[in-house]
């Protein structure tokens, strides 16, 4: 099968082969799991956090059922859409991104960082939703351009320039494991797209200088380095946050403390509700409810992986796998920080951490592999 942009008829113009009896339902079973449990574990996690600012002890629990509610309107919205005839307005968006990452950087800092804009009912945070577009803006690159791929690699250097813009914008709020997790994501979706072993490897040597530079310019990026390495030697100072949830997770040992009775929530690490709710959830639940949570998704990767092997053309199976491996990786890097496996990032463990926007950008992932399931192709490629 030809995925080239010369092909004469379009892979994916695809109502004629879409069927809700096709939709992966395990896999939107396993993200309705997930909700469930984040949502029972954000209530937990932030009760006390709300109480002590003022608000009602399900403030936020409330405010995320919502953020939920919604997203799975965006979800079905998204689970709607022909892919095919979004494909001439990804571009647009992506520059449309482009340009309110930078809003962004112009936005008052929030605890010395840039990364929300307000919006009166919530804090906007465009990173999240850079990941599904960067996605599909790969996805349609490769499969417009997979004959003359083959023939010039120089025709690599265009995403690899686009997407190196975006992080650059991304990690001026700064944040480096966004562009961190959608570089990996990025070069996941190279190799499935048939680029050569050598031209993967060859971004991570240009990419290593840019790193090092960013931890000379910031030392305390240093000191979560050191904290990583070594958190036991300043428990009390730089490492006080890896050591309180490396307590938590070994506190809660096999079957956990049960719901609402974790002791790291009690004010000894601010925010537990976001970045560092696995802690939270594997104190009260143990290492078999931290497993079972690994476990779905590690499951939800398998189903993803699944989805974009039975895609109806290369376009649709790249967006496929690298909105799954943008979720279930985003899980993983949560969960090993959160166990010092992983320096601390500010990445929030998706369906779990408290906020609107990656909830949204998590449920309008999960509608566009969705979608992708619904079709099957005639042919194997």
């Amino acid at each position: 099968m030809d995925f080239s942009s010369k092909r004469q008829k379009l892979a994916y113009n695809v109502i004629a082969n879409r069927s809700l009896k096709f939709v992966d339902y395990p896999f939107f079973f396993i993200v309705v799991f997930l909700l469930m449990i984040g949502l029972v574990s954000l209530f937990s996690a932030s009760a006390l956090y709300a109480v002590n600012k003022g608000l009602a002890s399900s403030f936020y629990a409330k405010k995320q059922a919502l953020y939920i509610i919604t997203g799975f309107g965006l979800m079905a919205l998204a689970a709607r859409l022909d892919l095919e005839k979004l494909r001439p307005y990804i571009k647009p968006l992506f520059l449309a991104t482009l340009a309110l990452l930078g809003v962004t950087l112009l936005m008052p800092p929030v605890a010395h960082v840039r990364r929300w804009i307000p919006l009166g009912f919530m804090k906007l945070q465009m990173s999240e939703f850079a990941k599904p577009v960067l996605i599909l803006y790969l996805a349609d690159f490769f499969d417009r351009n997979a004959s003359r791929l083959q023939a010039d690699w120089r025709q690599l250097l265009k995403p690899f320039v686009a997407a190196m813009i975006m992080f650059a914008l991304i990690a001026a709020e700064p944040d480096l494991g966004t562009p961190a997790l959608l570089f990996v994501v990025m070069m996941g979706i190279y190799f499935a797209a048939g680029v050569k072993v050598r031209y993967i490897f060859a971004p991570f040597a240009l990419v290593i200088p840019i790193i090092i530079e960013e931890l000379i310019r910031k030392p305390y990026r240093i000191a979560r380095l050191k904290n990583f390495l070594s958190p036991w030697d300043d428990a009390a100072g730089t490492g006080y946050q890896l050591v309180q949830s490396l307590l938590a997770v070994g506190s809660g040992g096999w079957l956990g403390k049960g719901p609402g009775a974790s002791k790291l929530k009690l004010m000894y690490l601010p925010e537990p509700h976001t970045d560092f709710i696995f802690p939270v959830v594997a104190e009260e639940l143990g290492l078999i409810g931290g497993l079972i949570i690994l476990g779905l998704f590690t499951a939800l990767l398998v189903k993803g992986a699944r989805i974009a092997r039975n895609a109806p053309s290369m376009y649709t199976a790249l967006a496929a796998l690298g909105l799954t491996l943008a979720i279930a990786l985003q899980a993983f890097f949560n969960m090993g920080m959160a166990i010092g496996l992983m320096p601390t990032k500010g990445i929030p463990l998706p369906f779990f951490s408290y906020g609107g926007s990656s909830i949204w950008a998590s449920m309008i992932m999960v509608g566009l592999i969705l979608n992708i399931s619904a079709h099957r192709s005639t042919q194997k490629w």
